[in-house]
């Protein structure tokens, strides 16, 4: 496999996997499901996250990106050879290594994700 197909692989170890969704037990009624190599997560049946290349990326509208870019954080591009991103940024790490912080974080994601649906 050549460094310019594992870039493009979304894989995500079943340890992380395992950590996040753990992590994300205090918001309740998350179900994964595999997506291109990662795996989406959704709330209720509402598609609020990602987690690909073992990083854990939540949705984002007006409202919560101000969080996500005052910490630094990237959006999440699927192919880092094409140009565009999607409306979903890496979760910090302080805030993925606290189930309450995170919990706080994917309420306003699945609240950005209802108001995209709307």
């Amino acid at each position: 496999m050549t460094q310019r197909s594992n870039l493009r692989s979304l894989k995500v170890s079943p340890a992380f996997k395992s950590f996040v969704l753990d992590q994300l037990e205090e918001l309740g009624d998350v179900m994964p499901r595999s997506m291109f190599g990662g795996v989406g997560l959704y709330h209720r049946g509402l598609f609020f996250g990602i987690i690909a290349r073992d990083v854990l990326y939540l949705k984002v509208d007006d409202s919560n990106r101000p969080d996500y870019e005052g910490a630094g954080c990237a959006p999440f591009k699927p192919y880092p050879d094409r140009s565009g991103t999607m409306q979903y940024y890496a979760v910090p790490l302080e805030v993925l290594e606290s189930a309450m912080e995170l919990a706080a974080w994917a309420r306003k994601s699945v609240a950005a994700a209802e108001h995209t649906q709307k």
